[in-house]
């Protein structure tokens, strides 16, 4: 009898290589990936940080060459990644060192897919469109959050359609990843609390989706519990590297399980709102986060229930109806224990543009795993009720 395939899972994920000071070790992988010269993707504000400097060092430390491309938006661009892509060529580069949030990231994953391929960026987007090996990609990510640093996702702002695309591939998935709580000391608690709730939001959305199994439910429970049990007490004490370490740890276990699982309607509208209005994605996310769970409930019931237990509600003795109450309660304190209260509303955000994101949301891939089904008006009323 042949077997049901739609049950098989996979699962990607880098080299990992855990714990403050990872920074320092750049040029080791750089050499064994044969590093001609390097072409390191960062952003002002991160090399204002001194982190872009510590990776400069280790590279100069065993004599490789380098470059350095920042000019990156917090919400990278098409345009960005083109012209990486050219300096790269240019450069003569044939490793890519990504330092940065998810933007310097996204940012470098781009460049590699254009640098290889020679065509337009928004070429790729879509799932699998990658057909040549890109560079080696070894990234240090600086906010603990995005997770593209273990993803097999690069977001790319399209200013001209202002839109937010996704390119899925396991091509873009970095080499190696050098996670370094150390790096996070100089994130600011309001990106502290956006890119923390991100993580939670991909660690939640994973647990529900279509896409979930084995292999990445484990890692979604673990983040939900760290982050739900460390993000308030971090952005109270933004220079505490325990608590800045539990929530990196935290986020690259958001990103395994989401990297493999995918995501849901929360990120397929987050990347749609976030490419109108330009604000950051984790805000995007705790502005959506229990209106999604609202709908989304009747159809995962059981795993809503899990990922309440995980937050430390006791659930016991109560109708399905309660435990969707207390979920939502209490994700709606988490999030206002961290300063995230905002409404859509108040971000510019008016009726009349709700059909317009909603399109765009029904074209991201992430709407394709989103435990119920969907369609445009599902979709308009959860924008709607989170204005």
């Amino acid at each position: 009898m042949a077997s049901d395939i739609s049950n098989l899972r996979k699962f990607v994920s880098p080299e990992i290589i855990f714990g403050a000071g990872a920074r320092h070790t750049v040029a080791n992988y750089a050499s064994t990936f044969g590093a001609r010269k390097v072409l390191i993707v960062s952003d002002p504000g991160v090399v204002a940080a001194g982190w872009v400097a510590d990776v400069i060092a280790s590279l100069e430390a065993q004599d490789i060459d380098y470059a350095v491309f920042t000019n990156v938006s917090p919400n990278p661009r098409c345009e960005e990644v083109m012209a990486g892509a050219e300096f790269y060529i240019e450069q003569g580069c044939n490793v890519i060192v990504g330092v940065g949030g998810g933007s310097p990231m996204d940012c470098a994953k781009g460049i590699g897919i254009v640098s290889t391929h020679g065509r337009h960026i928004l070429e790729f987007v879509g799932v699998d469109m990658i057909d040549r090996p890109i560079p080696p990609l070894i990234f240090v990510p600086t906010t603990a959050g995005t997770s593209a640093d273990v993803s097999q996702f690069a977001i790319i702002s399209d200013q001209a359609e202002m839109i937010k695309v996704s390119i899925v591939s396991k091509s873009v998935v970095p080499d190696v990843s050098l996670i370094d709580p150390e790096t996070t000391v100089t994130v600011d608690p309001f990106l502290s609390a956006c890119t923390g709730v991100d993580a939670l939001v991909h660690a939640i959305e994973a647990f529900v989706s279509t896409g979930a199994g084995p292999l990445t439910d484990m890692h979604a429970l673990d983040a939900i519990r760290i982050i739900n049990t460390h993000l308030v007490d971090l952005v109270n004490n933004p220079k505490d590297i325990f608590l800045r370490e539990q929530i990196m740890l935290g986020s690259m276990k958001a990103g395994l399980a989401f990297s493999n699982a995918i995501l849901g309607a929360v990120h397929a509208m987050s990347h749609s709102l976030g490419g109108f209005l330009d604000l950051p994605h984790g805000l995007c996310n705790a502005m959506l986060l229990e209106h999604v769970i609202n709908f989304n409930y009747p159809e995962a019931e059981s795993r809503f229930k899990v990922i309440a237990q995980t937050l430390g509600i006791d659930v016991r003795g109560l109708t399905t109806l309660q435990v969707k109450q207390r979920l939502i309660q209490h994700l709606v304190a988490l999030k206002a224990n961290v300063g995230l209260t905002q409404k859509l509303g108040i971000n510019g955000v008016t009726p009349s543009d709700i059909p317009i994101l909603s399109a765009k949301a029904m074209t991201d891939p992430c709407i394709l795993t989103n435990p119920r089904r969907s369609n445009q008006r599902d979709v308009e009323v959860v924008y709607e009720e989170a204005l």
